[in-house]
């Protein structure tokens, strides 16, 4: 059983930086045959997606509202990671790191993934 426990979060001022780690256990393939990302969701909102990051030879897509702020990738020894820079109050979320084996041309839809992680709490103040 794939088990995902994620880490990193914090409070930070807007502005500021985090990176969030995701380490993955249980794998029966080799990690870069997961596809991995990156959700969150804030009170009272529905989960979003943030970031993901293909099987394979890596496709890497972001919602609009990160991009060129956050960066997904993978790390050794089975960990993904989210660097987000230059924070905002509306980044305030618990994150999740999801997976699925293989890949899947929805990536941004969490019915895709299989497994989840219990999620970390990452608080930016205005």
């Amino acid at each position: 059983q794939v088990k995902l426990v994620e880490s990193g979060g914090g409070s930070v001022q807007a502005g500021g930086s985090l990176t969030l780690s995701c380490a993955a256990s249980g794998l029966t393939l080799t990690f870069d045959s997961y596809g991995m990302a990156w959700f969150r969701q804030a009170p009272g909102k529905e989960r979003e997606p943030v970031a993901g990051i293909s099987a394979g030879y890596p496709t890497i897509s972001y919602v609009d509202s990160v991009k060129g702020r956050f960066t997904i990738s993978r790390g050794n020894k089975n960990t993904l990671y989210l660097q987000m820079n230059s924070l905002k109050p509306e980044d305030s979320a618990v994150y999740y790191c999801a997976s699925r084996r293989g890949s899947t041309n929805f990536w941004s839809r969490a019915s895709e993934y299989n497994y989840w992680g219990q999620g970390t709490q990452v608080t930016v103040a205005s």
